[in-house]
């Protein structure tokens, strides 16, 4: 292209008002005012979402033969809360500011002399703990004896299911066990769209070794694992880091842990946790609980705990990020002078909520509408879809705002020649492709990494 073109970082403004103008993401129950915390994933976003967690569960599960699937149940008896310290420690301190009445955690705040919102000096509360846990009632009774809790991870319905896994899998360690599901926090000062959250989704990998020495090794293995994961969806190695937790900021019980970070615009900020937690978790309910969650080895006749490497991933953030990462604003000047603006979501294929939109030519030409309107059925079953209509220029626009990475025109030529233009996303390369042949090269550059 004969055009001088420049590139800008995104805000939180820009992404926050694409994500209401084009469908990834609304505020909850926005018409009665909204509800800190909580978001809706409208057409685009949700199917963003399940293109993210599928390809997590791709990677993670589906082409293994060492991890199998699980499914927990999101409120758990209140025990299980106990042994794995939740309820006693599941805590952030938390200050008000006695001037404008808003609240913050103090983990968050630069200064605790001067409140950041309304400049006020030396007007903070004395901290004190707040649980994070979100309470619900269990029967017709709302009392002590009925008290539960909305899960804060998903982490603790494997542990306790442990032995019944491992026993109707047939597994024994070194395997895996995976899940996706909700979670919920009561965050002090949720904020930055979907990335701090009082619901959300964990995509969680809790994986069991034999203690016979090699766990950092199997550690050192899923670290790697997840960086080649975000590089197969593209995501810029510049704005990822893998942050090597030191032994002052692990907990007593961990051997390693390294927090993956992404750069947002406001910071960095985490994305995943992967965690040596050694045999913590599962002691934790043995104790409490007093049943025999151990392996016990057919091969040597060996009980033993097995020691865990567990990979926690926020699928909201983790979404937002490829929103982030993905977007773009190209300001470009022609050969004439003129300057144009671009913006593109450049999705991986695979992540992408749409991978082909059809268009026709002319909307009131009834042979090209059902020409386009044909092409595009035929597509639906084998990738994401969409038929549009309209000004070709807007319509091109509109899908690089969303991401798409093919478009197919069908023209007066497509009527006679039996082919199609297909411009690409990121280049904005156009050519002639067969009719016959447009779902064998649409196969060719969109597929699983």
């Amino acid at each position: 292209m004969d055009e001088d073109t420049t590139k800008e970082r995104v805000t939180m403004d820009e992404i926050t008002a694409l994500a209401k103008r084009r469908g990834f993401i609304f505020q909850s129950s926005e018409i009665y005012g909204g509800i800190g915390g909580f978001y809706d994933y409208g057409p685009l976003g949700a199917a963003l979402k399940r293109n993210v967690k599928d390809a997590w569960w791709r990677e993670t599960v589906e082409i293994r033969d060492d991890v199998v699937p699980f499914d927990s149940s999101i409120i758990m008896h209140p025990d299980t809360w106990k042994a794995s310290g939740h309820i006693d420690q599941f805590h952030d301190r938390m200050v008000d500011c006695k001037i404008c009445k808003h609240r913050f955690r103090m983990d968050h705040l630069k200064s605790t002399e001067q409140c950041p919102d309304c400049g006020s000096k030396n007007s903070f509360t004395e901290p004190r703990n707040f649980n994070l846990m979100l309470r619900t009632f269990v029967g017709p009774m709302e009392d002590t004896a009925s008290t539960a809790y909305l899960r804060p991870e998903t982490a603790q319905g494997i542990f306790v299911n442990f032995k019944n896994i491992y026993q109707t899998a047939r597994k024994r360690p070194p395997f895996g066990i995976a899940q996706i599901g909700k979670s919920f926090r009561n965050e002090i000062t949720p904020g930055n769209l979907t990335f701090r959250v009082r619901e959300f989704e964990q995509a969680e990998l809790e994986y069991f070794v034999p203690d016979d020495g090699g766990d950092l090794e199997v550690f050192k293995a899923w670290v790697e694992r997840r960086k080649m994961w975000y590089s197969k969806f593209g995501v810029k190695s510049e704005r990822l880091r893998f942050y090597e937790l030191t032994a002052e900021e692990r907990p007593h019980y961990a051997k390693a842990g390294i927090d993956v970070e992404y750069l947002f615009p406001w910071g960095w900020g985490e994305l995943e946790s992967i965690a040596h937690r050694g045999t913590y978790d599962l002691d934790a309910h043995m104790h409490l609980s007093g049943k025999d969650l151990q392996f016990f080895d057919e091969a040597n006749k060996k009980k033993y705990t097995p020691i865990l490497i567990e990979s926690s991933a926020g699928m909201d953030r983790t979404t937002l990020t490829m929103l982030i990462d993905a977007y773009e604003k190209e300001r470009s000047t022609d050969p004439n002078g003129k300057e144009t603006e671009r913006v593109v979501l450049h999705f991986h294929p695979m992540i992408a909520p749409v991978q082909v939109a059809v268009f026709s030519l002319a909307r009131n030409k009834p042979e090209l509408v059902d020409r386009a309107r044909g092409i595009e059925e035929r597509l639906r079953g084998k990738f994401r879809t969409q038929y549009d209509e309209g000004n070709i220029g807007q319509l091109y626009r509109r899908q690089d705002e969303i991401g798409t990475p093919y478009c197919v025109t069908v023209d007066y030529d497509s009527l006679t020649d039996q082919t199609v233009t297909v411009r690409e996303r990121d280049s904005m390369r156009q050519e002639r492709i067969s009719i016959d042949a447009l779902a064998a090269y649409l196969r060719q550059n969109i597929d699983w990494p």
